[in-house]
Order: C-alpha cells, then sequence, then structure tokens
C-alpha cells in the first residue's frame, strides 16, 4: 500500500455537505505523480517510492537528473520526493499513483509544506515573547531584554530565542480530514488549512498511530 502523494496547494474554497453545512476546503492538484525509483528494504535499509510530480522541460533538466528520471519513461519533474509503501513489489517504476489509490473520503491525513515567509520579525511576533513594561516612561517596549550570562560562560547560549526570519520552515499539520476526492481532475478536497502558499509544494501522508 502507498501511503503517501505529491501535490500542488490551489487554494481555499467551500463546499456543502449531506446536512447543508459550508465545509471551508483547501483544494490540492495530485497528479500526475509518477513512480521514478523504488526503494528495498535489503539494498536501502527501507521501503519506499520515489515519485516525481510537476512537468520539467528537458531543455532545463541536467544530465545527472536527466539520467535517473528517464528510466521511468514518463518525462521529467520539478519535485522528487519519497513515500512509504508497505509492498514495493508490486509496484512498478513508470506507474501512475492516484490519490484515490492511496486515500479514501473521510480519512485522516497530515500534510507537510513550508510554510509562508514573513521576512523578518521581532521576539514578541516570532517567539511570543511578553516584552518589556509600556509604562511609567518606559522607552522600549518589544525589547528582547538579557541575552547574555554571567562572566562564565561570557557568551550567548546557541539556540537562544532572539529575532530573525519568521515562517519559511518546514510545518507538517496532522488530523486533517479528505472531505472529497475529484478523480477526473486529480484534485483533492481537504477540510481546513494547509501550510504554505498557493502553487507550492506539499505532501500529503496517511496518519499513522
Amino acid at each position: 500500500m502507498i501511503k503517501g502523494i505529491l501535490g500542488k496547494k490551489l487554494g481555499m474554497s467551500q463546499i456543502f455537505n449531506e446536512s447543508g453545512e459550508v465545509v471551508p476546503v483547501t483544494l490540492i492538484q495530485t497528479g500526475p505523480c509518477y513512480v521514478i525509483q523504488k526503494k528495498f528494504q535489503d539494498r536501502d535499509g527501507y521501503d519506499a517510492l520515489q515519485l516525481g510530480f510537476g512537468e520539467k522541460k528537458e531543455a532545463r533538466v541536467n544530465k545527472p537528473v536527466k539520467g535517473h528520471q528517464e528510466k521511468a519513461g514518463k518525462g521529467f519533474f520539478y519535485h522528487l520526493r519519497e513515500v512509504p509503501c508497505d509492498d514495493v513489489g508490486a509496484v512498478e517504476v513508470g506507474q501512475e499513483v492516484k490519490a484515490s489509490e492511496v486515500f479514501a473520503k473521510g480519512e485522516t491525513i497530515r500534510v507537510t509544506g513550508i510554510s509562508k515567509g514573513k521576512g523578518y520579525a521581532g521576539v514578541v511576533r516570532r517567539h511570543n515573547f511578553g516584552g518589556l513594561p509600556a509604562s511609567h516612561g518606559s522607552l522600549i517596549l518589544n525589547e528582547t531584554g538579557s541575552i547574555g550570562t554571567n562572566t562564565s560562560p561570557g557568551k550567548v547560549i546557541k539556540g537562544k530565542k532572539m529575532s530573525g526570519h519568521l515562517g519559511n520552515e518546514q510545518v507538517t499539520v496532522k488530523g486533517l480530514k479528505v472531505v472529497d476526492i475529484f478523480e477526473d481532475r486529480n484534485m483533492i478536497a481537504i477540510r481546513g488549512a494547509v501550510p504554505g502558499s498557493n502553487g507550492q509544494l506539499v505532501i500529503l501522508r496517511k496518519q499513522e498511530g
């Protein structure tokens, strides 16, 4: 069983369910995805499939990547990602993977993507710091405060929460429900929001545990 698929976030919409209630959904283009390579437990240490998504012109592919992808005979792709698979032997290289073969309507899944980048941000916005006193003549409100230590060790400890680039990080959202699958359009509707901006790559996997 293939446990994941690649897709492109199209944007949010709404769907009416059987009870007439409005359900907010995110639409994801899930195909076409093709199997580019198979990974085996005895050779690679784990069972998985490498999927290709997002067609790419041959002129934009360098020779090493071209030699790897052309073995599948399905063209060239911008995105290559691995997804778990229980029975790798039952899948052929070059086989198309559809969302309806991986997920079912009503199933709970998890989605991984790159969150929206929000630029440089201070510690109050980036790490939810409380800030400094805002009255009695205070001149600084959103400053970080003390970041160092005493004479020993006399340095800023690695990993200290400070201001910096907010967002643009890999985020996984669990517990998302598949509302509907549109096989004719290779599209899937997921209840709620998923990380990333429109047009960005997302990885859909089965919810485990």
